[in-house]
């Protein structure tokens, strides 16, 4: 670590790496994925990132700072470095207060960024809309072309709300607008989600590009040992693992993972282990992850447990890296994703890559990871009474489970961070023809 911004180490003559400035104002790649308000896109940006260095590219994030205790600048490893930008107190502020802090953000960017010398960036990459907000003033001082992910939309959102959720501002669909109109390149995690953006945000379908995201496949991977031909092998390194993560070895289990919000569902998995459909004796539900949008979030969800009268048959852990959230992958029965909406569904692609069949809604990005029958199962809609019907058939069908598990393996092969890069890359350098053009 270090507290200056990298020097220009390529040598006069010599073709430089490209640099990519990338913003994610509300959520740091650094930050543990599953609380607050880090999720998939953390992890998205921080492997793109790997990616893009891996392909001799200069990649610097900036994030909002929200510790005194953190670095200007970080380095996590070779070819990307993280920079910490003060906007507003540390703590104490969450996603929907950032609007009144852009301006500071802003502030903050464009002075780091004038210690450079000029024409230093050649793209500029934002992440959700309020990073856009920040990219949109930053990308015409600087002169280079500006590339939007949206991740996710308000207007999408607010027409799949869970019941009880609050919808998002309309400050936020006017912000989303903006950036849309201004991007010289969108890009889309799915073709449902290009669809999205040209009909509710009348994005120009030129300017719009699918690019999937990735699973790291190497840390994602199924029970080393445990082939198709000897699931005795398979079945002992699964208990040796549920032994090491403390879980019961004489049950069936489900796992969640993610943040504990009404958007992610959890409280459908709660309210299906009282349907009667389990005869008495559920699955056991164990949920890897922390509040996110309400303090409140877990203690809610466990109270829900007890009220349903499944509270043993429940188990709430805080989120873990991603190491240790591929063993829990690799040791559950079953991987449980009932979100009300997803851009992309990267839990669910994950837990596919480490071959466990999931069994998700079939909304948004999930219609797009999850094969229906082949790598998992999808559930029309989030009433307990059908999750808990879908759990119970697979959970009670050995030998489908099993196809499943082989369908999941073949399916994440479809997602790779290298061939993410690549596709983003040929995205930067359609934005940079458009801006030199416009």
């Amino acid at each position: 670590m270090r507290d200056s911004l990298p020097p220009d180490l390529a040598d006069p003559g010599e073709t430089r790496p490209l640099r990519i400035a990338m913003v994610s104002v509300h959520t740091s790649p650094l930050e543990q994925p599953g609380t607050g308000d880090a999720g998939g896109m953390n992890v998205y940006v921080l492997e793109l990132s790997r990616a893009l260095a891996r392909r001799g590219a200069q990649v610097e994030i900036y994030t909002r700072a929200t510790s005194s205790a953190q670095p200007k600048v970080t380095n996590p490893e070779p070819g990307i470095c993280v920079v910490h930008v003060a906007a507003g107190p540390y703590e104490g502020l969450d996603k929907n207060d950032l609007p009144g802090q852009l301006c500071a953000f802003a502030a903050g960017v464009l002075r780091a960024e004038a210690h450079r010398p000029e024409g230093w960036y050649d793209v500029l990459h934002t992440h959700y809309w309020l990073s856009g907000q920040v990219g949109w003033l930053a990308a015409e001082r600087w002169d280079v072309p500006l590339v939007h992910t949206m991740h996710t939309m308000a207007r999408v959102k607010n027409a799949a709300l869970a019941p009880g959720d609050s919808p998002e501002p309309h400050g936020r669909v006017i912000g989303e607008e903006q950036v849309v109109a201004e991007a010289d390149a969108l890009v889309a995690n799915t073709d449902e989600e290009a669809t999205d953006l040209v009909r509710d945000y009348h994005a120009d379908p030129a300017r719009v590009h699918v690019v999937q995201p990735g699973v790291d496949l190497g840390v994602f991977s199924p029970l080393p040992g445990g082939t198709e031909g000897d699931p005795a092998g398979r079945d002992r390194a699964r208990d040796e693992l549920r032994e090491r993560l403390a879980l019961p070895t004489d049950r069936r289990i489900v796992l969640f993972a993610g943040r504990v919000q009404l958007l992610k569902g959890p409280d459908v998995l709660v309210r299906a282990l009282g349907e009667r459909v389990w005869d008495g004796r559920p699955p056991l539900l164990v949920v890897l992850g922390g509040a996110s949008g309400r303090p409140t979030a877990v203690r809610e969800l466990e109270a829900l447990a007890y009220q349903e009268g499944v509270a043993r048959h429940v188990r709430v852990r805080p989120p873990v890296p991603q190491g240790i959230l591929a063993d829990y992958f690799r040791a559950v029965d079953l991987v449980a994703v009932p979100s009300h909406n997803e851009s992309f569904g990267l839990v669910a692609a994950e837990a596919q890559a480490a071959g466990t069949p999931v069994v998700a809604a079939a909304v948004g990005g999930l219609r797009t990871v999850v094969q229906d029958g082949v790598s998992g199962v999808l559930v029309p809609d989030h009433e307990p009474g059908s999750w808990a019907l879908a759990l119970k058939t697979l959970l009670d069908d050995d030998a489908v489970r099993e196809r499943l598990a082989a369908g999941a393996r073949a399916s994440a092969a479809r997602f790779g961070w290298d061939r993410t890069a690549e596709e983003t890359l040929d995205v930067y350098e359609r934005a940079r023809k458009r801006h030199a053009a416009r």
